[in-house]
Order: C-alpha cells, then sequence, then structure tokens
C-alpha cells in the first residue's frame, strides 16, 4: 500500500479544522498512488483528498496550486487546492506540505473505447489553449536532458536487445533535442494515464494528479496520453481510438507542420521517459510494500513505435 505517511485521526481533525468543513467523519489512506500519500476525507461538508507531497522540491508546490487555479476557473474538471478560513491554501502536515483539495466524481477507466479518447483528446486541447498565450513557467525533472544522463546509466543493466533498443532511442533525442524543444509549447499535464482520469459512463468528470505538471512542447502531452490510451496489450497503436483522440484535439488546436514531422519521434520519447522512471523505481524500491509499474510495459511500446503509421490530422 503506498502511504507513505500514516495519519491518526486527532492530527488529522487539528488540521482540518481552519476548512471550516465540518467534523471529520472518515478518512482512508489511497493505494494507488507510487510518489506521493494520498487519502481520501469525509467531512461533514463533503467528500475530500488529502495529499503530503513526498517527492519533489518544495518550492515546485505554489506552481501546481496556481496552475491548477487557472484550469478551474478555465471551467476544467479539477482538483483545485481548498484555502483555510485565513486564505491558506498550502500548508504542512507531519512535516510535508499538504494541500487539500475536492474529490472528485467518478471511477478510473481500465479498457478505453474510443468515446472516451474523445474526451481526452477535447480535454487536452482546452487545457493547452487555457494556458499557451500565459505559460506558467516550471522546467520537469524528468526531460530530455534527465532521459540523456538516466538512460545512458541505465543501458548496462539491460540485457543487449533492450540497451540496444534504448540506446538508439537516446541518440535520436539527442539528436533532434533543438527541435523538439522548438516546438509550440503550453503548459502540460505530463502524466494523464488511465489512471489520472475520471469518468461517468463517456462523460470525463475530472482530471487528477497534477505533480508532473510542467511548461513544454503540447505534442509531448498528447504523445504521453496516446501511448496509454490507445495502446494494445502487445504496445501496438489502436488506430481507431487514436484517430478519435487526434482528431478531437486537433478540431481544437490544429497542428503544425512541425509537430506532424516530429510526432513519430515524440512517441517514441513518451515511451522512454516511463520506460527509465518505472526501472528506476523497480530498483529504488525493490522488495517494498510500494505499488511499482512494470518497465516492460513501455518497453514493448516502445519496440512497437519503431515505426508509427498513425500520423497527425489536418498538419498546416
Amino acid at each position: 500500500m503506498s502511504v507513505f505517511t500514516p495519519l491518526a485521526r486527532p492530527e488529522l481533525e487539528t488540521f482540518l479544522a481552519p476548512y471550516g468543513l465540518g467534523r471529520l467523519r472518515d478518512f482512508q489512506g489511497i493505494a494507488a498512488g507510487s510518489e506521493n500519500t494520498n487519502y481520501f476525507i469525509s467531512l461533514e461538508q463533503g467528500e475530500f483528498v488529502l495529499t503530503l507531497v513526498e517527492r519533489g522540491p518544495v518550492q515546485d508546490l505554489p506552481f501546481f496550486i496556481e496552475l491548477l487555479d487557472v484550469l478551474h476557473e478555465a471551467d476544467l474538471p479539477v482538483p483545485y487546492a481548498l484555502r483555510t478560513t485565513d486564505g491558506s491554501a498550502l500548508r504542512e502536515l507531519a512535516g510535508k506540505p499538504a494541500l487539500l483539495q475536492p474529490r472528485l466524481p467518478g471511477k478510473h477507466v481500465s479498457e478505453p473505447n474510443t468515446q472516451h479518447c474523445v474526451q481526452i483528446g477535447e480535454l487536452l486541447g482546452h487545457l493547452h489553449l487555457a494556458t499557451r498565450d500565459h505559460v506558467l513557467e516550471r522546467k520537469t525533472d524528468r526531460g530530455l536532458d534527465w532521459m540523456l544522463t538516466e538512460g545512458a546509466e541505465l543501458v548496462s543493466h539491460l540485457d543487449p536487445a533492450s540497451g540496444g533498443l534504448l540506446k538508439t532511442a537516446l541518440e535520436e533525442i539527442e539528436r533532434l533535442k533543438p527541435g523538439i524543444m522548438a516546438l509550440p509549447r503550453s503548459n502540460l499535464h505530463a502524466d494523464l494515464f488511465r489512471d489520472n482520469a475520471l469518468f461517468e459512463g463517456t462523460h470525463l468528470t475530472g482530471l487528477i494528479d497534477f505533480y508532473n505538471a510542467c511548461s513544454g512542447p503540447m505534442l509531448y502531452d498528447l504523445a504521453i496520453a496516446l501511448n496509454d490510451w490507445c495502446s494494445r496489450e502487445d504496445g501496438q497503436i489502436d488506430p481507431q481510438r487514436a484517430r478519435a483522440m487526434l482528431g478531437a484535439y486537433a478540431a481544437l488546436r490544429p497542428f503544425t507542420s512541425g509537430e506532424a514531422e516530429l510526432w513519430p519521434t515524440m512517441l517514441r520519447v513518451g515511451c522512454v521517459r516511463f520506460w527509465l522512471s518505472r526501472l528506476i523505481a523497480a530498483e529504488s524500491h525493490a522488495g517494498q510494500d510500494v505499488l511499482i509499474h512494470d518497465p516492460m510495459e513501455f518497453q514493448k511500446r516502445l519496440e512497437q513505435r519503431q515505426k508509427t503509421h498513425i500520423p497527425l490530422p489536418f498538419a498546416l
């Protein structure tokens, strides 16, 4: 269970009192997290999520709070930070930075269909349009430079075939890095997997877990989402789901010719990023009771992305 910081009822009650949301009815640790500690919190005036930030520099938290405020004001279904009665959004609990946010309705989708993918494409389009004219700058700590550095270290840990696959991908990133960084930019969610979206039926009700959010190329965000939402179990892209997502996105923000050219590369970059982070997590938490996502999932996807037959629609 990925609750890194256990909490007792008395300390929770003391922490929650300044929000003025009534008595604590119940609380429960959320096992699905792999980086931060999260609790479902039931108060007299509603349902909430409490997050204790376990990873990353504290100085980045005001960025997340501001970004979520911007997206909330743009009517996107995001868990913005609630304020105490004296206006505080970022607080401390058990020695960790802590945020209280509304609990959004809906459930995760394990087997998405084309309509789910349409909704994800539209959501990403709205997110990018809401921030591209006034980008809140935050450099990701798992960007291209990180991939090149960590990837070079990990090549020797892999079998020859896997190491060769990673080495080829890193060489492509090194070669095309200037062009990637020149692509149209906005703020990115940068982790839009199935377990970070909530649905009621085929209606998207929430986008959660913004702790990888950053500024960067919009195409990278789309590649990360498509690699998860539109992948089959063998790692291949499902064409129907992919075209549904890309078409919905392009209807809001048409792609550029530069994006069309780098699209296959960006799909591979998205695979490398999560293959590496999962390999590192598997080594770091070996033998611990922590949720570890399978690195092989993204190795298979990278293998399948060596040839991509799903072009961007309506490139200008």
